[in-house]
């Protein structure tokens, strides 16, 4: 299975995608933007918040602005406003419309979200950063939260423990990311277009048995959207 194949995106649609969350973006977004790079897709790559500045795993880069600029079949571009300290930095969000208006690319994936590299977060008030022609949002929780104090491996846990009814000291359980996904303040707060939702670092059968489960109280509690059970550092996925 693929990435696109299992969110089910349609290939054959444009599509501006904003990354939410923890546990990944910044991998799957590389990673999603190889595989439609394959399928002769031209991928932007860019961010309202912060992403670690690439060396690798794109074809075209630029800084500040992109004048004049037709990319070819198959590639990827990478667009931030600039970088600093190893980071390439929040593109004004009016800048990705115009690029939107301008229709060169057939997907924009767009990092809306920061985590401080913590697997699972609380949304300040103004996060996240999502764009008005956001077609998709996607949510990434890592699995590595599990059996872990909130106080420890939680981004923003005073707020994380008010959508939960939780306290810093409490282990995160299955059920804790299940009310976190469903609190309407929750992951989704600012989404825009569909919700899909990635568990990633299931690398281990326990872990993907226990993200089944969550998956299933998720659909249970009337949860729409598409739910993608990954490890995708490794590729795979359940």
């Amino acid at each position: 299975m693929s990435i696109h194949g299992g969110l089910g995106l349609d290939i054959h649609k444009f599509e501006v995608l904003s990354f939410i969350g923890g546990g990944g973006k910044t991998t799957a977004i590389f990673s999603l933007a190889e595989e439609l790079k394959k399928l002769g897709k031209k991928v932007l790559i860019t961010t309202t918040t912060a992403i670690f500045n690439p060396e690798t795993g794109y074809d075209y880069y630029f800084l500040g602005d992109i004048n004049n600029f037709k990319p070819k079949k198959g590639s990827i571009t990478v667009f931030g406003e600039r970088v600093a300290r190893g980071k390439l930095l929040d593109t004004p969000p009016e800048k990705i419309s115009n690029i939107v208006k301008e229709k060169i690319f057939d997907y924009i994936l767009i990092e809306a979200d920061g985590s401080k590299r913590k697997p699972i977060k609380g949304h300040a008030d103004y996060e996240p950063v999502i764009i008005k022609e956001t077609t998709t949002t996607i949510g990434i929780i890592g699995l590595d939260a599990l059996d872990q104090r909130i106080d420890e491996i939680v981004h923003r846990p005073e707020i994380f423990i008010k959508l939960t009814n939780t306290k810093y000291s409490d282990i995160i359980s299955e059920e804790t990311i299940v009310t976190y996904v469903l609190n309407p303040e929750g992951i989704f707060n600012k989404s825009k277009g569909r919700k899909l939702l990635i568990l990633n670092k299931a690398n281990n059968k326990n872990l993907v048995l226990r993200a089944n489960n969550i998956r299933k109280l998720l659909l249970d509690s009337g949860f729409k959207e598409s739910v993608l059970i990954t490890d995708i550092k490794d590729k795979m996925f359940y």
